[in-house]
């Protein structure tokens, strides 16, 4: 189940430590989880009322066809920005490590140090094929690896954090390793934006709100949410009961949240302002030969190339059940949703600049939809043997309507920061 919280948010999740201020990301990120937590008491107490284990029929039986509609639609979002999140890394990441192994510098134009055709190449070669497979018996292996990769980045990071001065040791490491001299450090740091001489540039800041502020609730949402796959985790669960699973939940969301703070601490606090989205990216800015994360950046790459396929198979199955429910299987429909859904994604990764940008439209949406209002509207509806006036529905209501001025409230602000600010490659 960790997993399922996990995946690959953890390289992203630093970007909010570095444009917000460490308080109201700690404050955030508690409030989120303790929110996710709450929704996945409402979901389970919903399906032992509702009689069914399906988060789309749960949807059914509350609203109707609009009710499974609006699951499956926020459910295919939310694993559509998944997959991104994945693609994303392989066109960052692949290049860096091609050219780590060749030994060159910047890229000349070559195709194969390009992001783009990378990605392509990886969707075709590798991620196509394990999607077409009907079943997906290596779920347990990938699933364990990634996690695996995740413990590894994280202890990367910390141990990064004592290793790094701050910060004109970090353009002096920077010079040195690209001209074997330390002539000129002055320059390279101003080139680099670190201040050389103030202090303030490796001190944290506690309270900041600017633009990229409105996107720190979305992305946080965006990374709690394992909704879709709690019911069926609790259908297979042995000696299954709401209290066991509601313990399960606890555990993994409280493991969750230790892996995301510590590595989007340690990651701010090595660079603080200086950080940049993708964690391993601000690395290799310092690092270049660095073995260690070149070994991190392989085991992300197997991981994540692994686990697409897997995220193809709910979003591939939940378009099946809508178009096509009734009809037998083949292969012919099978490949081309595929193809399809692998399609639309690589197009979002190649023409979005930003991940950020795709973290906090599905987060402000697909997210809050799956763990704010759905839950809270299905237990409102489908829990019969409790009043609208008990504390239980109350609570649900709130819940209900935060959810919405969550979703309503961070769109409006993304919409006009994209207005303000529009994306030019980058945060």
């Amino acid at each position: 189940m960790w997993m399922l919280i996990l995946k690959t948010r953890t390289f992203y999740l630093n970007q909010i430590w570095g444009r917000r201020s460490m308080n109201q990301t700690l404050i955030l990120l508690t409030f989120v989880s303790i929110f996710s937590l709450y929704s996945v008491h409402l979901l389970l107490k919903t399906a032992n009322e509702g009689g069914t284990l399906s988060y789309e029929q749960l949807g059914h039986k509350a609203f109707g066809m609009v009710g499974k509609l609006a699951a499956s639609g926020s459910i295919t979002m939310q694993n559509i920005g998944a997959m991104s999140s994945y693609l994303f890394i392989v066109k960052s990441e692949l290049p860096l490590v091609i050219k780590a192994l060749m030994k060159v510098g910047e890229s000349n134009g070559e195709w194969y140090l390009e992001g783009d055709y990378l990605v392509l190449l990886v969707s075709l070669v590798l991620i196509l094929p394990l999607s077409l497979l009907r079943n997906l018996g290596y779920l347990g292996y990938t699933s364990g690896l990634s996690l695996l990769c995740m413990v590894f980045f994280l202890i990367v990071v910390i141990c990064k954090k004592f290793e790094i001065p701050c910060p004109l040791e970090l353009a002096l490491i920077l010079n040195e390793t690209m001209n074997n001299t330390l002539t000129h450090p002055t320059a390279f740091a101003s080139e680099l934006g670190f201040n050389v001489t103030g202090v303030d540039s490796c001190k944290p800041r506690y309270f900041i709100f600017n633009s990229q502020t409105v996107y720190a609730v979305p992305i946080l949402t965006f990374s709690f949410v394992c909704h879709p796959a709690i019911l069926p985790i609790y259908e297979e669960l042995k000696g299954r009961s709401r209290r066991r699973m509601m313990n399960v939940s606890k555990i993994s969301f409280f493991a969750m949240f230790l892996m995301y703070l510590f590595a989007a601490l340690f990651g701010y606090l090595t660079f603080y302002e200086h950080v940049e989205p993708e964690l391993l990216h601000t690395y290799s800015s310092v690092k270049k030969t660095d073995v260690l994360l070149l070994i991190v950046r392989l085991a992300v790459l197997m991981a994540v190339t692994l686990t697409v396929p897997v995220v193809v198979f709910p979003i591939r199955s939940s378009v099946t059940q809508l178009l096509c429910a009734a009809k037998d299987f083949t292969w012919w429909r099978h490949s081309l949703i595929t193809l399809c859904i692998l399609a639309f994604t690589n197009l979002l990764v190649i023409f979005v600049p930003d991940i950020r940008d795709i973290f906090g439209f599905i987060g402000a949406s697909a997210a809050a939809m799956l763990i704010f209002i759905l839950p809270s509207a299905f237990y409102i509806k489908l829990v019969k043997k409790e009043a609208m006036k008990t504390v239980q529905k109350i609570g649900a209501l709130l819940f209900l309507i935060s959810g919405v001025v969550v979703m309503i409230g961070s769109m409006a602000l993304i919409v006009l920061d994209w207005v303000h600010n529009p994306p030019a490659g980058g945060p």
